[in-house]
């Protein structure tokens, strides 16, 4: 245990998700040997994320503005929805430059477990958007484990009474990957999303 200030910024980065104690530390004595006018910048980067930061009025997707530049971009087809769990995830599927539609982020995923349920997701705001008759599409992005999975299944059970064509992104063995190293479950996915050469 150290002293004062520096136990203090060991303990709030110990807070963040993916950091450790031993993280904490290193990060902790990085910043206080780091240049002074560096860690204000940090620091000011800080400050202004929380400040100017906020969420898409449409989508739910982080924005400088009342909308996203996606939501703003009259190029994006509107008749496809990409259901994701975070904001993070539009960025992993615009990386590919695959999908050129529209995107609604649900703020999580359904788990029990850590008491998030449908109705503490963006559920309800997706509903609303499909009610204009513009989209024909929903293709539900979620994680391919178990929240991921459970949320899948809720949103296809519940979009499926709408007449909108509902799809989940295929999953299975990775690119590189051997077979003999691939779990049941990865192997399992694979046979059923297999198509035609």
């Amino acid at each position: 245990m150290y002293e004062g200030a520096v136990q203090e910024l060991i303990d709030e980065l110990g807070r963040l998700p993916g950091i450790g104690p031993k993280s904490a530390q290193r990060i902790a004595f990085h910043i206080l040997e780091a240049d002074g006018a560096d860690m204000r910048r940090l620091a000011t980067a800080i400050t202004d994320v929380k400040e100017r930061v906020k969420f898409c009025s449409i989508c739910g997707n982080v924005s400088e503005s009342e909308t996203c530049s996606i939501c703003r971009d009259p190029r994006r087809d509107p008749s496809a929805i990409c259901v994701v769990e975070e904001s993070k995830d539009v960025m992993a599927v615009e990386r590919t430059r695959a999908y050129r539609g529209r995107y609604h982020v649900l703020g999580g995923a359904i788990n029990p477990i850590g008491g998030v349920g449908p109705e503490q997701l963006r559920i309800r705001e997706l509903l609303n958007r499909l009610s204009d008759d513009a989209v024909t599409e929903v293709i539900i992005a979620t994680d391919p484990n178990l929240e991921g999975e459970a949320t899948a299944t809720y949103l296809g059970r519940m979009l499926s009474t709408l007449g909108i064509r509902v799809t989940r992104l295929a999953s299975g063995l990775p690119v590189g990957g051997d077979l003999e190293y691939a779990d049941e479950v990865t192997l399992g996915r694979a046979f059923e999303g297999r198509r035609n050469l």
